[in-house]
């Protein structure tokens, strides 16, 4: 579906009209008054976001109306109106239809908030069903916006990066293990984010055997897929050390390895690689709108597989930090191959920032279901800033604690430490696991997003299926935090 802005409308096959909490009173209506009234009094609605009334208007040239609450009008209203609108006439049988904004007063943040979730919505992934029934497929192709206040074109190219980078990111975690693997995901992200300037590295099990990637290598060796590394940096400030990195757990699939799964919900698995997921939708947003930041962006990709190379619980795994990890338990893989892409990224590029993001453990969804990420940190500011871009966009976050306590759960009697904390506060042992690869005076978060990369249920910005969680969080954190004003 394309979003479009006019100044006016020339026609209208369907006219949305958008009314604000216990607004329609206030609405021009003409002769359509009495029968508006009527409508929304038999349907109790009275402009709460994200609700409808359809009225049809006999006589008149625009016969299909559709008033449509937006709330308050603030942002979250307008973003929930946005992704309930397409979801109501995305499949209707509709080809287009028009929003007047002339006679609300909604502002260019509010009107870009609410084309971007309309746009968000309409994502869908029908590659691989070659039988759809007609009236399954999406029939609305252009949605128009007229009205719209001065300054809304610079709000919306931003809103449309999000966009692009949210279909990145969902179109990876919809694909199938045997279509992405890791140099797939290479080519595919690579491929989407040619001539947008950033610059690609690429790492292969040579190189990274050079550099002495034995965690990440552990967990690829069973695979007959070979692991990779790839960074993304946009120099958006000018040439320099990245102001933060951004780094993704990407296992394109996840058996469980020698300690395997349950069959039951392991084909979920294909998307334990929406951390890396994520970043690449990130940096594509950051990258297509320009933006006045340094970033590079590290996604560790491997699959995890059970052949006779496999690593074995028992076995220890010498990082490319140095440091040992006796393996208890080869499910609890990301950490392993988050441990050697933060260690890279700090010993190439001097980072002082890292945030990374990883579908890491399931104790996060017993800990939160599917409403917020789980965020650790051992900076505190960092905290508060990943928490504010996360309420600001809808991507939520909760913060858990970090302490020595629960990370001398993890010393190993053999080595260094081990992959696995024990039976209880198994996210906590994770990010602790994380952070003993984060040196001294670099600021680190880790965002465990299990439970947010996918779902069951629609939202405001996603039918089931792939949500694009993080792109939004992660391009607000960066604008918020790290834009330098002025930048070429």
């Amino acid at each position: 579906m394309q979003v479009t802005f006019a100044p006016a409308a020339d026609h209208a096959a369907i006219l949305v009209m958008p009314v604000e909490t216990d607004g329609l009173a206030r609405l021009d209506l003409g002769d359509a008054r009495s029968l508006a009234d009527a409508a929304a009094q038999a349907a109790r609605f009275t402009g709460e976001a994200g609700t409808m009334v359809d009225l049809f208007v006999p006589g008149e040239p625009v016969r299909h109306r559709i008033l449509l609450g937006v709330g308050a009008g603030d942002e979250a209203g307008w973003a929930k109106a946005g992704g309930a609108l397409t979801a109501r006439l995305l499949t209707s049988g509709a080809t287009e239809a028009t929003v007047d904004l002339s006679a609300t007063s909604a502002t260019p943040a509010a009107v870009a908030r609410f084309a971007g979730a309309a746009g968000q919505r309409a994502w869908r992934h029908d590659v691989y069903r070659t039988r759809l029934p007609e009236n399954q497929k999406p029939s609305l192709a252009t949605l128009t916006i007229v009205g719209a206040p001065n300054g809304t074109d610079a709000a919306w190219l931003a809103q449309s990066a999000v966009t692009d980078g949210m279909a990145l990111t969902r179109q990876l975690v919809s694909e199938p293990p045997n279509i992405l693997y890791p140099e797939s995901f290479v080519e595919q992200v690579t491929s989407s984010v040619e001539g947008l300037g950033l610059e690609v590295t690429v790492l292969d099990t040579a190189a990274m055997t050079e550099l002495g990637m034995g965690a990440l290598l552990g967990v690829a060796q069973g695979s007959s897929r070979p692991g990779r590394l790839l960074a993304l940096t946009w120099n958006g400030a000018g040439d320099g050390t990245p102001a933060v990195a951004l780094v993704g757990k990407g296992v394109t699939f996840d058996t469980g390895g020698i300690s395997i799964k349950p069959a039951a919900g392991m084909e979920d698995m294909k998307w334990d690689m929406g951390g890396a997921g994520a970043v690449a939708g990130a940096m594509k947003a950051l990258a297509s709108r320009k933006a006045k930041a340094n970033v590079i962006g590290v996604m560790g990709l491997v699959e995890n597989m059970p052949d006779g190379n496999a690593t074995r619980p028992g076995d220890i795994l010498t990082s490319m930090s140095g440091q040992t990890i006796e393996v208890l338990n080869t499910d609890a893989e990301g950490r392993l191959v988050l441990a050697d892409a933060v260690t890279w990224v700090q010993r190439t590029h001097g980072v002082k920032t890292i945030v990374d993001l990883a579908t890491l453990t399931g104790a996060m969804i017993v800990a939160l279901g599917n409403e917020h990420g789980g965020l650790f940190s051992n900076d505190d500011d960092l905290a508060a800033q990943l928490t504010a871009a996360g309420l600001a966009t809808d991507d939520k976050l909760w913060r858990f604690p970090l302490s020595p306590v629960y990370d001398k759960m993890i010393d190993s009697p053999i080595a260094d430490m081990k992959n696995i904390g024990g039976k209880g506060a198994g996210s906590i042992t994770a990010a602790q696991f994380i952070q003993r690869f984060v040196e001294e005076g670099v600021k680190w978060a880790h965002l465990d997003i299990a439970g947010m990369v996918w779902s069951d249920k629609p939202g405001v910005h996603h039918d089931k299926g792939a949500t694009g969680y993080g792109v939004r969080l992660l391009d607000r954190f960066v604008r918020d935090n790290f834009e330098v004003e002025g930048a070429a």
